[in-house]
């Protein structure tokens, strides 16, 4: 296994970093995945009100278990419903202020410059274009796009032959950074992911039904005391913030008013 992708499948973190954070700044925890959208929406939430976001990305599972810890964070911003039913029930979210707020799509990828073809039908041999290569995804059994590609796989009747050969990651960036650096001839990601990286390209879409729905939920922590975490959560909710997320590839779920 050559350097990059032993490190990456043994989980050295690639997308999350540790953000000094002032006393008023608005902590976030939220999915890797959010990363391009969520930068640009917390800059125009700056430049609106002055105020600062402070972001950190991971896994949204790793983020979940943080909040459980009791780390400090404002917002958590989830890339499934089932992290963020994880801390909810652990009485750790303000349910109150809770958004089902953006949609996404699985992606098949490859290196820009690769010459593959897979048609992502029933019973498709995504074994036989590995070749002896590996598969670039989040932990199966813990990351939000490793729990949706491995149930598109095993829907598909393709995940016997491909388990053996996969390279989880810790969270689905990393997967991408297997697959834009040429260490992984194929991966499964988000469409955003995709979209934010011009190293690699799409090879196919999971049809929808071969997966859960991908639902990004955002919420405000139950052990914030920010006053201003509440106008972040309303700007990403509101039309300005649409555009934006629009921009990288997601659906915005929201319906805002036209007072947002």
């Amino acid at each position: 296994m050559r350097p990059l992708l032993n490190a990456l499948v043994l989980g050295l973190s690639l997308t999350c970093s540790t953000i000094p954070a002032h006393a008023k700044d608005v902590v976030v925890f939220a999915a890797a995945s959010l990363k391009n959208a969520l930068d640009d929406a917390a800059a125009a939430w700056k430049q609106e009100t002055g105020k600062t976001a402070v972001i950190s990305y991971a896994a949204s599972n790793a983020l979940a278990r943080q909040i459980e810890a009791g780390a400090p964070a404002d917002i958590f911003f989830s890339a499934d419903l089932d992290w963020m039913n994880f801390v909810t029930s652990r009485n750790l979210i303000r349910s109150e202020t809770g958004t089902n707020l953006l949609g996404n799509s699985l992606v098949l990828i490859a290196p820009n410059d690769a010459n593959v073809q897979v048609s992502l039908q029933s019973g498709v041999d995504l074994a036989a274009a590995l070749g002896d290569s590996r598969l670039a995804m989040g932990q199966v059994d813990a990351v939000p796009a490793g729990k949706y590609g491995k149930a598109a796989l095993e829907k598909l009747g393709a995940w016997e032959g491909v388990k053996d050969k996969v390279a989880q990651t810790e969270n689905v960036r990393a997967a991408l950074l297997l697959v834009s650096r040429g260490e992984a001839p194929l991966g499964i990601v988000y469409k955003t992911d995709a979209v934010s990286d011009p190293s690699v390209k799409i090879v196919a879409t999971f049809p929808e039904g071969t997966h859960p729905p991908i639902v990004y939920p955002v919420a405000a922590t139950r052990s914030s005391s920010n006053a201003d975490a509440e106008s972040f959560l309303s700007f990403l909710r509101s039309g300005r913030a649409k555009p934006l997320f629009e921009k990288q590839g997601f659906t915005f779920m929201n319906s805002p008013g036209s007072g947002s």
